[in-house]
């Protein structure tokens, strides 16, 4: 059809090896994890020598995508090698920028949840309590096969990876066709998952009580805001940081010293 001629380019190629390298590499995943960006580091350590070359001398568009692989990310390390695998599919076949970005935010959230009900809740607890039972027997099968299952899961990021890879390849032109469709469904499901994420990590709970007659108090947490606004502590102060890092151009730094100073300020005074 017509719109053939405006499909863009692959940028480059990758070869299987690319691949099972990048799935090898999401082990450094966690290797620096920080309160701004989670696990934004390693997650770009590991992506680096996929960018490189799939991008090669086109070093503008190399700076934007790690730039873009710097955002915030925090998913399950045995699911990240198949959201890895996907968005290397994607840059290599020259996708937009937006699409890229939008589907890595809207699918690290749900990833994380399966990832984690996989692995943390399901194999390793099963495991763990069989091998459990052989340990407590005097049997060396015990540590032995936790060891291998730990073992088996490390290198099933390879394949993993590939599958990744392989599903985003194949989603290529579904993607083009319907790209400003999957970038704003991307953005609103990204905008869901960062919002949900805000009610777990960021905990404002007021400790402070109004008496209101004698032996008795209303506590401001509890009987209001749990009550009438839950959760709007911290959806307000993530809003105020989020306005002054964009619009102020306040330093993150600056504003994780100035929570810091709040929290312990406010907690010796009794407030939270």
């Amino acid at each position: 059809m017509a719109s053939n001629s405006t499909v863009t380019p692959k940028r480059g190629k990758l070869s299987g090896k690319d691949i099972t390298k990048l799935g090898v590499r999401s082990i450094y995943n966690q290797s620096a994890m920080n309160y701004e960006r989670m696990q934004s580091d390693g997650w770009t350590l590991a992506m680096t020598p996929m960018l490189k070359k799939v991008y090669g001398e086109d070093t503008d568009g190399l700076a934007a995508a790690m730039s873009a692989n710097l955002q915030f990310i925090n998913t399950n390390n045995y699911a990240a090698p198949l959201l890895m695998g996907l968005l290397a599919s994607l840059e290599e076949n020259g996708e937009q920028r937006s699409t890229i970005d939008g589907l890595r935010i809207a699918l690290f959230g749900p990833l994380a949840g399966i990832g984690d009900a996989i692995t943390w809740f399901t194999i390793l607890p099963i495991v763990a309590g069989i091998t459990a039972s052989f340990a407590k027997q005097g049997s060396i099968l015990g540590p032995l096969v936790f060891f291998l299952v730990y073992v088996a899961l490390f290198f099933a990021r390879i394949p993993i990876a590939h599958l990744g890879y392989s599903a985003g390849t194949k989603a290529i032109e579904s993607i083009r066709e319907n790209s400003a469709i999957v970038s704003h469904a991307a953005s609103v499901l990204g905008c869901t998952v960062i919002g949900g994420l805000i009610a777990s990590y960021v905990q404002i709970k007021v400790l402070t009580k109004i008496p209101v007659a004698a032996g008795h108090t209303i506590s401001i947490q509890t009987q209001f805001f749990d009550r009438i606004f839950p959760n709007i502590l911290p959806l307000g102060y993530t809003f105020l940081l989020y306005y002054l890092l964009k619009k102020k151009n306040t330093s993150p730094v600056l504003l994780i010293l100035l929570t810091f100073v709040l929290a312990i300020l406010l907690s010796w005074m009794g407030v939270l």
